[in-house]
């Protein structure tokens, strides 16, 4: 199967990792792929942004940088065109992206089957976090992109569900949650480990509304266990805030900022991790951070909320807190702190529900492939 995969990223970053986990297992799978996307992604190292974007979203107005979005889609669609009719795609599979709308176009003007892989509703996203400007051009615009789609990957029942109420019928939707590569996360050792320092970590983008902060400041009470450290690995905004809150806390020497992590990096990072950390989580997220935690086999610490109770269950693979309950999550910390057996216990279930229930990037391609097959076969 010949598929054009088509995307807007310009930056490599978590997102950038979906991106090309997909497209090798896609290509392990027997499909030949075409990518199709910004010049400067090619180019660039994880971690690394477009100068020229990075650029315009400073200088540039709200309103003017999405109309600046939008114009991105007339060069974009004529490369797409372009690379469309030299490759004779059987499929155009699509990473969804808000005001990206060439894709679409061009699966409708040639009659090429178009799959859309949806992570977040980003209209929605945008104008809690981003300041979006353009709102009902950009409802208008996502609304337009997953109707348009043949097929459409949801990486949670929740989004699921918002897209269906985004007026896509509910046979056209997969649920693909977020996954990984087994063969990168070595089977853990069995058994309770018994050590001096327990190590509290969090992978990923760090932002504000993460609630890293709230585990810092609980670190530094007076009942806190001393043999608690934290890792916290990745960067972003909330980065310098962060240090500053443990530095003006005493906690320089237990909390421990690594930067950047390249991705062949992260599995021996988490390997090391006593209890994995996902502090807050937006309703509708696939956390790809949870995946590593549980291919790892680590015992995580996770809000008990919807999205979150569609991969782990409470007792059984994780430890689950209420979090509009104050000091639910630093509870369930301690308890783990104070319980190897449950650690190791948790832990084990956790990398064995990564085998059972086919939590990989493989098997996400597996389920794309078959579907394609069905589509393609029945025009």
């Amino acid at each position: 199967m010949r598929i054009l995969y088509s995307h807007r990223i310009q930056s490599r970053d978590g997102q950038s990792v979906h991106v090309e986990e997909m497209i090798a297992a896609l290509r392990a799978e027997g499909a030949e792929v075409l990518v199709v996307g910004p010049g400067f992604y090619e180019q660039s190292g994880f971690g690394g942004e477009s100068r020229l974007v990075a650029l315009a979203r400073r200088l540039l107005p709200g309103a003017l940088a999405e109309v600046a979005e939008l114009a991105y889609n007339i060069p974009a669609y004529r490369r797409l065109r372009r690379a469309a009719r030299a490759f004779r795609p059987d499929l155009i599979y699509e990473r969804y992206n808000l005001f990206y709308l060439a894709g679409a176009f061009l699966a409708r003007r040639e009659g090429i089957p178009f799959f859309l892989e949806v992570n977040a509703p980003l209209a929605e996203e945008r104008v809690r976090f981003g300041g979006l400007r353009l709102v009902r051009l950009a409802q208008w615009a996502e609304r337009y992109v997953w109707r348009a789609a043949d097929r459409v990957y949801a990486v949670t029942g929740v989004l699921a569900g918002m897209i269906v109420e985004g007026g896509v019928a509910k046979e056209r939707i997969s649920v693909t949650p977020n996954g990984i590569d087994l063969a990168a996360f070595p089977e853990p050792g069995n058994g309770a480990i018994r050590r001096e320092a327990l190590t509290l970590g969090f992978t990923g983008f760090v932002r504000a509304w993460h609630g890293l902060d709230a585990v810092i400041a609980a670190l530094a009470q007076p009942d806190a266990d001393p043999r608690l450290r934290l890792v916290i690995a990745g960067d972003g905004p909330a980065r310098p805030l962060l240090e500053h809150q443990a530095a003006a806390l005493g906690l320089a020497a237990r909390v421990r900022f690594t930067g950047l992590v390249g991705r062949a990096a992260i599995p021996a990072l988490v390997a090391e991790f006593d209890i994995a950390l996902q502090p807050r989580v937006v309703a509708y997220a696939s956390p790809l951070k949870i995946f590593e935690y549980m291919a790892a086999g680590r015992a995580i610490v996770a809000p008990d909320q919807p999205n979150i109770r569609e991969i782990l269950d409470h007792e059984r693979n994780a430890l689950l807190f209420d979090p509009r309950q104050e000091g639910a999550m630093w509870a369930a910390i301690m308890r783990l702190a104070g319980d190897p057996d449950l650690r190791a216990r948790l832990g084990a279930e956790a990398r064995a529900d990564i085998i059972r229930r086919d939590y990989t990037w493989a098997g996400n391609a597996r389920c794309v492939l078959a579907e394609a097959g069905a589509v393609i076969g029945g025009r």
